[in-house]
């Protein structure tokens, strides 16, 4: 038995080898189908990973509430229209604790102010953000600590000069020793450092697409120490008297636009404690907020998980369009591999004849024409692999984009491409097989 299937395997093999070219484009159809499927879901796989690491570096469950300043021209516009121009506080410590008292689904809330400043330290010198920040931070943007400890309450509530550095400004400023319990001067203040954040991984694409900054340049501090010891614009300061009045003096001379800025606080994180949540929540958070700044809209309001979801969504749907065109492309291959082979049972039915005369069954026919066509079909699917795995290579190269290749999509494929060859080497095969054997040896 075991004789008989290698004496047809062999005649099956000896045929696509006699007609290689006719083998090879038989199986182009199967080729670039597999590779198709491959490189899709290496694709897909790829931008999978990259939505699941923006969704861990925005935090989930977080609506994220951030200043938003109108337009020159804009206010202009308002002011011809009404007489009186709206008052808002701007965005503040006040708007988080009315959200923390009216909202009870929020299980942290973390308020942030951001600085750019210039840190120095033993003659180096580059700028970078101080991030005023509370314990809950940390613990929404899941940054944990490799050297040292969070600031205690002590240091929280009257605004020590301490730190806690990213990875990257200690690798810089601090290549030579260790930084803790050392002093970063940050601004016009010197700052102790008490911990050190670990590297946390930041691709270029989830930078432009998210807005977010490498915070393993960041420099961390108490937010009492920001507003106590660098800037609180919610107190009217002598300066900005005079900076206001010098701007009213010079008619027609723009401002800078900082001179503008009102706003206590530059970022205002609420996480809630269900995905269920978010959606409501942020309708109330916006009525809220309408509220308190007296129907001014200078901040807005997203929701990152969600816009990244309805990403994720599009790419997926993107995948399926994709993926199911390369399925078409095998389905085609199989359909060609079943005309070839229907086509090459006709010139070969003397042959046919010949095997049937000399002891042959029909079961040994079909055999040969089904194994020659799984042959080409498996081939095929070799050759796709290889395929594959270049235009997945390239594709991470050419477009920078990130593409992962599993084993499940390579099985996958080659089990469909040999599948295909299965089924649609049947129907040759059973037409060779109920050929006459005397019509078939009288066949010119």
């Amino acid at each position: 038995m075991r004789e008989k299937y290698v004496l047809n395997f062999q005649i099956a093999l000896q045929a696509i080898l006699a007609n290689k070219f006719r083998s090879l484009l038989t199986a182009l159809g199967i080729i670039f189908g597999v590779a198709a499927v491959i490189a899709m879901l290496a694709i897909g796989n790829g931008a999978k990973k990259e939505i699941l690491e923006q969704i861990k570096l925005v935090g989930v469950n977080n609506i994220v509430i951030t200043p938003h300043l109108e337009q020159k021209e804009e206010k202009v516009e308002e002011l011809e229209k009404s007489e009186k121009k709206k008052y808002s506080p701007g965005l503040n410590l006040k708007d988080m604790y009315a959200i923390q008292s009216v909202l009870p689904c929020v299980s942290k809330i973390s308020p942030e102010v951001i600085i750019e400043t210039r840190f120095v330290k033993d003659g180096l010198s580059r700028t970078g953000k101080l991030v005023g920040v509370e314990p809950a931070y940390f613990e929404i943007t899941d940054f944990t600590l490799e050297q040292g400890h969070m600031f205690n309450e002590r240091q929280l509530i009257a605004g020590d000069q301490v730190c806690i550095i990213g990875k990257n400004v200690a690798s810089k400023f601090f290549s030579k020793e260790n930084p803790l319990g050392k002093f970063i001067k940050c601004g016009p203040i010197w700052l102790k450092v008490v911990g050190i954040t670990k590297e946390k991984s930041i691709s270029k694409n989830s930078i432009s697409n998210l807005g977010i900054r490498d915070y393993n340049m960041d420099v961390y501090t108490p937010l009492k120490t920001i507003l106590i010891r660098y800037k609180n614009r919610l107190l009217i300061t002598k300066s900005m008297l005079e900076m206001a009045n010098k701007g009213n003096e010079e008619e027609g001379e723009e401002t800078n636009s900082n001179e503008n800025y009102y706003h206590q606080i530059d970022r205002l994180v609420v996480q809630v404690n269900n995905t269920e949540n978010l959606q409501s929540s942020s309708e109330i958070i916006s009525r809220l907020m309408e509220r308190r700044h007296y129907g001014v809209t200078d901040y807005e309001i997203t929701v990152p998980e969600l816009l990244l979801k309805q990403q994720q969504r599009t790419k997926d749907i993107f995948n399926m369009v994709l993926g199911a065109i390369a399925g078409i492309s095998l389905l085609v291959g199989g359909i060609g591999i079943m005309n070839i082979m229907l086509a090459s049972v006709m010139e070969r039915i003397k042959e046919i004849g010949i095997r049937l005369s000399i002891g042959a069954t029909k079961k040994d026919i079909v055999l040969q024409f089904v194994i020659e066509a799984i042959l080409i079909s498996v081939c095929g699917g070799l050759a796709g692999i290889i395929l594959g795995v270049i235009l997945s290579f390239i594709a991470s190269k050419v477009a920078d984009v990130e593409t992962i290749i599993s084993s499940w999509s390579v099985i996958i494929s080659f089990g469909v491409s040999a599948l295909i060859g299965l089924i649609f080497g049947i129907t040759p095969a059973k037409r060779a097989a109920e050929q006459d054997p005397i019509k078939s040896l009288r066949y010119e």
